[in-house]
């Protein structure tokens, strides 16, 4: 298998080209919108999202989950020692509002743990990487354009290394745009009792993740439902960034690569 290094700079090139292609969906009159079995949106972009993505991970030989891919059978994926986990377009409904709150996420598993990430923003033209080891980047206005202007045989070298330091900022909690439920605003509620003032900011896809790696806000409580595609790329992220992802009770880690897909609810957080 190639190294960390070589498969993030292949992660990162399939992200920006992935992110392209949603682009050009976005950018369109065209979504084809269809409504899976789950209930949850398809379009266009996430199928061309995915095709782009496979082009890049395929040839690498490591076994691949996508949201928008065949999911292999439990028997055969319990025996992965790695394994690319793939959302080809994070927050489809932010998708189809057009409030650009949408990203590409790619990770790389180790059996049950993420140790790399990748998250790219298309239209802001924002990419956040993180493995374990290396930590955690920033990169701020690459595009299709420019990407290869960068070192990407080490991309950590690039960018603003994460967290940024913000210490002149109220306590803050980032939280779903459309998932606020009664288990989420009780929780607020004793934060708002422990700091006072706190700022609550509102955030679709894996941004909310990628908000914490970034400095940006202290605790992010998710109590509704989320695939491991949906968090695997921004959990490797946020722990490469020195922050912890955990279930419910604050101490236990997220685990990948389960029976069942669905993650447990789970808070992000210093």
């Amino acid at each position: 298998m190639k190294n960390i290094l070589e498969l993030t700079k292949i992660a990162v090139e399939a992200s920006i080209l992935a992110g392209n292609k949603i682009l050009d969906v976005y950018n369109s009159d065209n979504f084809d919108i269809q409504i899976k079995k789950d209930k949850s949106p398809l379009t266009q972009a996430d199928k061309d999202s995915h095709n782009e993505i496979i082009k890049f991970l395929e040839p690498v030989n490591i076994p691949i989950l996508s949201e928008e891919g065949k999911i292999p059978d439990y028997n055969e994926r319990k025996k992965w020692e790695y394994y690319w986990c793939i959302d080809p377009l994070d927050g489809t409904k932010e998708f189809i509002k057009k409030n650009d709150e949408f990203t590409v996420n790619i990770a790389l598993i180790k059996k049950t743990k993420p140790v790399m990430g990748v998250i790219y923003v298309p239209v802001l033209q924002e990419l956040f990487v993180g493995a374990i080891g290396y930590g955690a980047i920033k990169i701020e206005n690459i595009n299709i354009h420019n990407y290869k202007e960068f070192n990407l045989n080490n991309i950590f070298t690039e960018g603003d290394k994460l967290p940024k330091k913000n210490k002149n900022r109220k306590y803050t909690i980032v939280g779903s745009r459309t998932h606020m439920n009664k288990e989420t605003e009780d929780f607020i509620k004793q934060y708002k009792n422990k700091y006072g003032d706190i700022n609550i900011i509102s955030k679709g896809s894996s941004l909310k993740l990628c908000m914490v790696a970034e400095g940006l806000a202290d605790i992010y409580p998710r109590f509704a439902p989320t695939m491991e595609w949906d968090t695997a790329a921004g959990n490797a992220i946020a722990i490469a960034a020195g922050f912890v992802v955990t279930k419910q009770d604050g101490k236990t880690n997220l685990d990948y690569n389960k029976e069942n897909l669905l993650n447990p609810w789970f808070i992000v957080k210093s």
